[in-house]
């Protein structure tokens, strides 16, 4: 049965940073475009970052317009884990983030989600 599960999410002030972790099982990890998108509230869900895996290229990172220069997406197949490291957060950054694992360029797997809200 395959999982991904979130952490890291909570309430940070602008301008602070959050991890966030992504640890997926029941899948052979390294094969996987890993990916984050994320949903505020009464919007859409929308893409924030990816990096693909051994079957489209291994490591090729995506940023959304909105994140580029603040927010990093990283893996380590060895921990079946990707990250997404977001600095200079914003009050828009406020959404439910949530990972992603496919191997082709839509659908996949996706996980349960964490919160992240920026307020002062």
């Amino acid at each position: 049965q395959v999982q991904l599960v979130e952490s890291g999410g909570g309430l940070v002030q602008p301008g602070g940073s959050l991890r966030l972790s992504c640890v997926a099982s029941g899948i052979r990890f390294n094969l996987y475009t890993m990916a984050w998108y994320r949903q505020g509230p009464g919007e859409q869900r929308e893409f924030v970052a990816q990096i693909t895996g051994d079957n489209l290229g291994n490591g090729t990172r995506k940023y959304a317009d909105s994140v580029k220069g603040r927010f990093t997406i990283s893996r380590d197949n060895t921990k079946n884990t990707a990250w997404l490291q977001m600095d200079s957060l914003k009050p828009e950054d406020t959404a439910v983030y949530y990972c992603n694992a496919r191997l082709g360029i839509s659908g996949g797997y996706w996980g349960q989600g964490t919160q992240v809200t920026v307020s002062s």
